[in-house]
């Protein structure tokens, strides 16, 4: 049987060993990701100033920073947001769970690569261009994981890589469903209407679809 001391040497090395397993498979990680995503965006940014390009830049096989190219776009709308998204995993009914928060700024409007006309015909000007849509959504810098691990079931680099993924997807989802566009045609008409009337012109405005799906 075990003495008292040596029970006491047991489990206080239990506890270191718990202890360091912890620093090196979660807290270090962590940090290391929150660099990498930090440096990755500043890249973007050298990329931009430099060149007007910005490339796709992966960490971790993350998609960090969407290739942006230059193109002719009408973004009548900023808009800022707070997004909050859980990711969860459990294996052996063991749960863990990351907690990511942070803001996104969405830019709504027209692209104007399709074609953008007006006709005019006595005091009617009628304006046609592509229905508005979300131009791009631009993750901030301050994103903030909040880990939690199962009793066997540890939050490791993989894991954070897939949460940040399926974050960003979802702020997407949302900047898409939420009012940024309507927001940004309704800006866009007051405009239009404004600089008509300066013209003694009165607008109707058509939009043509987004998308074009054949169907068979």
């Amino acid at each position: 049987m075990f003495s008292n001391r040596k029970l006491v040497l047991l489990i206080l090395l239990l506890i270191t060993l718990s202890v360091t397993a912890y620093v090196l498979i979660v807290v270090i990680p962590a940090r290391l990701a929150e660099k990498a995503y930090d440096g990755a965006r500043q890249l973007g940014q050298d990329f931009r100033e430099a060149f007007h390009f910005t490339p796709e830049v992966t960490v971790n096989n993350t998609v960090v920073l969407q290739q942006q190219v230059p193109i002719l776009e009408l973004a009548t709308l900023s808009q800022k947001f707070q997004h909050r998204y859980e990711w969860r995993n459990t294996w052996m009914k063991s749960t863990k769970k990351i907690e990511i928060t942070g803001t996104f700024e969405a830019k709504a409007g027209f692209d104007l690569h399709k074609k953008f006309t007006i006709s005019i015909d006595d005091t009617v000007a009628t304006v046609t261009l592509p229905a508005p849509q979300l131009l791009s959504l631009e993750q901030q810098h301050d994103v903030v994981f909040r880990d939690e691990n199962g009793l066997w079931n540890w939050v490791d680099a993989a894991d954070r890589s897939a949460a940040m993924n399926a974050y960003t997807a979802d702020a997407r989802r949302y900047a898409e469903q939420a009012a940024f566009v309507a927001d940004a045609r309704q800006a866009f008409e007051a405009r239009i209407r404004e600089i008509m009337k300066r013209h003694g012109l009165h607008a109707a405005i058509h939009y043509t679809p987004t998308e074009t799906i054949e169907r068979r």
